[in-house]
């Protein structure tokens, strides 16, 4: 019997976050894989959960991938979690997934935290369709996603570091105008939670004079249609 391959959400920050079924999944595994060993042991540590960890992140991912398999195929049970939030999300994670599939071994996703979801909930954007791009592409394509994104009229979510987070916010006033709306969050779930929200020029200026510190969640109002695509049938509307 081969063993189950558990992909376990960890707090973004208020440990408080962790569900019980979490800490259960993580205590019972034979093994657990980190992206950050050194990040996720003040966690782990918070718990009581004492098992093996070993790290497995985007430098080893692939290579790592295989060993993971043999010990899943052994009936071995693994928990793989990222530095905070849900793995496979803008994470390490897909490749393994994808892998372990292949040898049909089962794998269990839990619900849990992810910091996309409460900063789409903050901007007040709608939220009955969005699109998640997660990080743009620091060079190469970035340039040519800002154009393709630029007539999307679906609330986007997009996150950032902190040290371009400028260098982005002037390159969505190129692309998507000075005045479209935008929700910049960061911190979410800890002491200094922020929430920004204006158009981009007016986001830009606040975080010109303030610190710019955590991790960013971007969320862009959807363009507004063109005069003509507004007489289009809407998506989902009957067939005549």
């Amino acid at each position: 019997m081969t063993g189950k391959l558990y992909l376990v959400p960890t707090p973004i920050g208020n440990l408080e976050d962790m569900t019980f079924r979490a800490i259960r999944v993580l205590k019972e595994a034979d093994l657990i894989l980190a992206e950050d060993t050194r990040t996720s042991a003040p966690m782990l540590k918070h718990f009581d959960i004492q098992n093996k960890v070993f790290a497995h992140h985007q430098h080893n991912e692939r290579q790592a991938s295989n060993e993971i398999i043999k010990f899943l195929l052994t009936g071995q049970n693994i928990a793989l979690i990222s530095d905070a939030g849900t793995p496979a999300i803008s994470d390490p994670g897909f490749y393994l997934v994808r892998e372990a599939l292949k040898f049909n071994i089962a794998i269990e996703c839990l619900p849990g935290a992810t910091a996309f979801v409460p900063a789409l909930v903050n901007s007040g954007f709608p939220t009955d369709k969005f699109c998640f791009e997660g990080f743009l592409p620091l060079k190469k394509g970035r340039q040519t996603r800002y154009k393709f994104l630029a007539t999307e009229e679906r609330t986007m979510i997009l996150y950032e570091s902190p040290h371009r987070l400028l260098k982005t916010l002037e390159e969505m006033a190129t692309y998507f105008g000075a005045d479209r709306q935008l929700s910049v969050s960061r911190e979410l779930t800890k002491m200094f939670e922020e929430t920004v929200r204006g158009t981009v020029t007016e986001v830009k200026a606040y975080f010109e004079t303030h610190p710019i510190k955590g991790e960013f969640v971007l969320c862009v109002a959807g363009a507004v249609p063109a005069e003509g695509d507004k007489k289009k049938k809407k998506y989902g509307d009957d067939e005549d």
